[in-house]
């Protein structure tokens, strides 16, 4: 597709040009668009349009990014979600080199977690407790959390 041809040159330059910050964020944004293409996609609160999922560092300066084609485009093994593999595509460029990841709890489910781990790559999110694999107790009533209130889960290191 010629769109992917573009944002591949566009990743290729970020990548040579920009030596990104420790600190880096995953995150998808919606670029407005109102024709129809058959991956327009709807995200609450953000409107109708064209799903862009980027690698950002803290200044806001975009590192590599992702256009969502639709769910049969991804590369996707059998063991990995579509949303999984985004994640370590935009991620592959910075294993290993001691970069922390931050993301939202759509893309926080522990398979990521244990593989971004195996990669050398940092990482820090929010998660939604009722996702497959987490821990029992965060899927409970126990955990009653007020606002501000916080509960942190580790696992190995």
């Amino acid at each position: 597709m010629k769109l992917r041809a573009v944002f591949d040159k566009l990743n290729e330059a970020y990548a040579k040009f920009c030596n990104p910050s420790e600190h880096l964020a995953v995150d998808e944004v919606i670029v407005k668009f109102k024709n129809r293409v058959i991956f327009r996609q709807y995200i609450q609160r953000k409107s109708f349009g064209n799903k862009i999922y980027k690698l950002c560092d803290e200044s806001g300066y975009t590192y590599d990014r992702r256009v969502y084609l639709g769910r049969a485009s991804h590369s996707a093994a059998d063991d990995m979600t579509a949303t999984h593999a985004t994640v370590r595509y935009l991620t592959g460029r910075v294993e290993g080199l001691g970069h922390k990841i931050f993301m939202d709890n759509f893309f926080s489910f522990p398979r990521l977690f244990d593989d971004l781990d195996r990669h050398k790559v940092n990482s820090c999110r929010t998660v939604r407790p009722n996702r497959q694999d987490m821990p029992r107790e965060f899927g409970t009533k126990q955990l009653k959390l007020k606002r501000c209130d916080l509960k942190v889960r580790t696992r190995g290191g």
